[in-house]
């Protein structure tokens, strides 16, 4: 059986833990990182000190975005996986869009306001940098405007990290401004039993 080390709160483990809710993927869940710490035998396995690592029957893999896409080229062929090339790549680009711009905009205000003890907030940089998200979400608010998913009407593994993102920017307490496509979007992925069970819980 598939085994997914790392706590349930750590974003990059809950896109796998979604990931697999979407292809019906079984798997087990063993808690590692954060309160829980890094045993030796994790660190054999991924001495990056970091969440989630996949062991698949002996194959062992760490880097989540690697790891959603194997997972849903092993399992989700025609689904989160597409077929198309061009398709395919386009869920990559956003994949990595999400990595490289979205989420780091984002995650000095979900580390400031979540993680971070009220009397050692920098208000000033958390403003600043909800600020450049909105400004950030209008890229992917015009390319929403015509489409039902990052891909177009499927919902592929490209909408899975942009996801989880979108939930903390949501669930944040900042100033938005209104992306109304992204939010039509946001609306879609609620509906899914996946993402109800493993993106929208309390943040931590």
């Amino acid at each position: 059986m598939l085994i997914i080390w790392g706590r349930h709160t750590s974003s990059n483990v809950e896109k796998l833990l979604w990931a697999c809710t979407e292809m019906g993927v079984p798997f087990e869940r063993r808690d590692m990182a954060g309160k829980f710490g890094f045993t030796d035998e994790y660190l054999a396995m991924n001495p990056n000190r970091v969440v989630p690592t996949i062991d698949d029957d002996g194959f062992i893999l760490w880097e989540s975005n690697a790891c959603l896409r194997y997972l849903a080229a092993k399992h989700g062929a025609g689904t989160l996986w597409p077929e198309d090339l061009q398709v395919r790549a386009n869920a990559d680009r956003w994949m990595d869009w999400c990595t490289t711009t979205l989420w780091v905009a984002l995650r000095p205000v979900f580390h400031g306001l979540i993680r971070t003890s009220l009397e050692n907030r920098d208000m000033e940089a958390i403003t600043a940098a909800a600020k450049s998200t909105g400004e950030i979400l209008a890229i992917l608010d015009d390319w929403l405007a015509d489409r039902d998913f990052v891909c177009g009407d499927a919902f592929t593994m490209g909408d899975i990290p942009v996801g989880f993102v979108l939930y903390r920017w949501y669930a944040l307490d900042v100033e938005r401004p209104e992306r109304p496509n992204v939010r039509a979007w946001y609306e879609r992925l609620t509906e899914r039993p996946g993402y109800r069970e493993y993106i929208m819980i309390p943040l931590e």
